[in-house]
């Protein structure tokens, strides 16, 4: 009688993996054209188009006075937005991961809301709130307190778009790691700020930096949102996507793409310290399993 022959699960898998070979190399071709269509074509030709005159045309392009603005601008509203929204993503991660409480899940779900809102309707809702029509609006108007169509009105919205990164992206992180060291902490006399800086923070350092990442990226680059509530005053409320817009709708074009290289070198620095923090926590997880 002849015995059957099974191959092991390893076997399998290796088979599968190994297997149609033309079909790996297909999906790879596949990926690489998507991308170069999509991604790389795009970024070169934003380069391309803001060096056609040369680079004296592109850095005079840069140094005029109402794009300077926006520049200075779009990094007023991300310093000020950002360290904002550090701080009520780490409380927000820390409420969510470490304690339990009545309203918990309704918490991380509006946290995941402004990622299923359009950024339009985003500044939109600011607009319907702080209006000249409502009665906030009238108040704030009364007591001369301007948002909307100023600065304030841009860090608002900023803040609204983009104040789920960095709690998006500790509280899997604070959930997978636990309350353990904080309760040792704790008993060992440490006060709760000291297991804060001493504990908490060391852990989710690399993910917090990573949220601060993309916080930032994306605060730079919004569009929807402070367009609805920056009213377009040259010079005074354009972030530099709005200055894009307006430099290109002129024909004006070595200045529109001199200012989206701006915006497209972020993106490069991003994905460039995306992959090294990637590395490093990666190196890191690695190091402390064989501990």
């Amino acid at each position: 009688m002849a015995h059957e022959t099974h191959a092991s699960p390893a076997t399998k898998v290796r088979s599968v993996v190994t297997e149609h070979r033309w079909a790996r190399w297909t999906l790879i071709v596949a990926s690489l054209v998507f991308l170069t269509l999509i991604l790389i074509l795009p970024l070169t030709a934003v380069f391309v188009e803001a060096l056609r005159k040369g680079p004296t045309a592109f850095f005079t392009a840069l140094q005029d006075a109402e794009t300077f603005s926006a520049i200075r601008l779009t990094l007023i509203v991300a310093g000020i937005s950002v360290p904002l929204n550090v701080v009520f993503g780490v409380a927000a991660a820390w409420a969510i991961a470490k304690f339990e409480f009545k309203g918990k899940a309704f918490l991380t779900t509006l946290i995941d809301l402004p990622f299923s809102v359009s950024p339009v309707i985003s500044g939109l809702v600011f607009v319907l709130l702080l209006g000249a029509n409502t009665y906030l609006g009238q108040w704030l108007s009364a007591h001369s307190i301007k948002i909307l169509f100023a600065v304030p009105g841009l860090i608002l919205a900023t803040m609204f778009v983009t104040f789920p990164f960095v709690a998006r992206e500790l509280i899997p992180l604070m959930q997978e790691q636990g309350t353990g060291d904080e309760e040792a902490a704790i008993s060992l006399g440490a006060s709760g700020w000291q297991t804060f800086w001493h504990v908490t923070l060391p852990n989710i350092k690399w993910g917090l930096l990573y949220g601060v990442l993309l916080c930032n990226a994306r605060a730079m680059g919004e569009f929807g949102a402070v367009s609805v509530v920056s009213g377009h005053i040259r010079g005074q409320t354009n972030t530099m996507p709005l200055q894009v817009e307006i430099l290109y709708n002129e024909y004006n074009f070595t200045g529109a793409f001199a200012v989206a290289t701006l915006l497209a070198l972020l993106a490069l620095v991003t994905l460039v310290l995306k992959t090294l923090l990637e590395m490093r926590y990666s190196d890191e997880i690695a190091a402390s399993r064989r501990h």
